[in-house]
């Protein structure tokens, strides 16, 4: 069974690309190409779709807002080269997000995806809400889920988490960008050991990943500042004062 496809981006080289891609694939099927969201919701006037590959960052109308605006829209892998807009991403329950430039294999890996969720689900069930983003700690694991992967953290490896709005990102050892994740804070909260402490609104630190603590402030590496918050001040300093060591 094929997957009928449009292809959407304003820049006609990219576009061009991906309809390469498309074509690529033995079990996709082009069904139209189109250069701007507003060309793309004239299609779907009159003809269907089983999934979409969207660029985001279009004019008159974006990628991200032309699919809210569906009333049934189909499943979507987004495309841009922003990539600030995954975290959106996560909002209209997209399969992936390819980040540009991306080659055929990413691009088979996000098809593989769309394979998946359409065999596995039905269309009613693209607009269920998420289910939820953490599994059950087992030892010094947790898995979290992230751009539609279960991934596997080691607790011991996270340094920080910071709260944004619904989401968490989770930075961990050695990892240049975080995980993000649709979590709440008290959530992650139960699911972490005594060794973690909540010091901010926003920030859940891992304590023996401190490097200093100067004032207000908590650093975790050069680049890294984090603020305490006044209603954990107590807290954070009872603990800090059990760590001196004195004459």
């Amino acid at each position: 069974m094929s997957i009928r496809c449009l292809a959407i981006d304003d820049e006609p080289l990219a576009l061009q690309q991906l309809v390469a891609y498309i074509n690529k694939v033995s079990f996709l099927e082009l069904a139209g190409q189109c250069q701007s969201a507003l060309e793309a919701r004239s299609f779907l006037e009159h003809d269907s779709v089983d999934a979409i590959f969207c660029d985001i960052n279009m004019p008159d109308l974006n990628g991200m807002d032309f699919v809210k605006s569906l009333p049934a829209p189909p499943l979507v892998v987004f495309t841009t080269a922003y990539s600030e807009y995954a975290v959106e991403g996560f909002r209209v329950n997209a399969v992936d997000y390819l980040l540009k430039p991306f080659g055929l294999q990413e691009f088979q890996r996000a098809a593989n995806r769309l394979k998946s969720r359409s065999e596995n689900s039905s269309g009613a069930d693209n607009n269920l809400t998420p289910s939820p983003s953490i599994l059950p700690p087992q030892e010094d694991t947790i898995f979290l889920k992230t751009d539609y992967r279960i991934v596997k953290v080691s607790i011991s490896d996270i340094r920080y988490v910071e709260g944004m709005s619904e989401y968490l990102k989770v930075w961990i050892e050695g990892e240049a960008k975080p995980i993000i994740t649709l979590l709440s804070m008290k959530k992650m909260e139960e699911h972490l050991p005594d060794y973690f402490m909540r010091i901010h609104r926003s920030y859940i630190i891992n304590l023996t990943k401190i490097q200093e603590v100067n004032k207000n402030r908590v650093i975790m590496d050069a680049d890294t500042y984090l603020p305490v918050g006044d209603m954990y001040k107590e807290t954070f300093q009872a603990w800090l004062d059990t760590k001196f060591l004195v004459k």
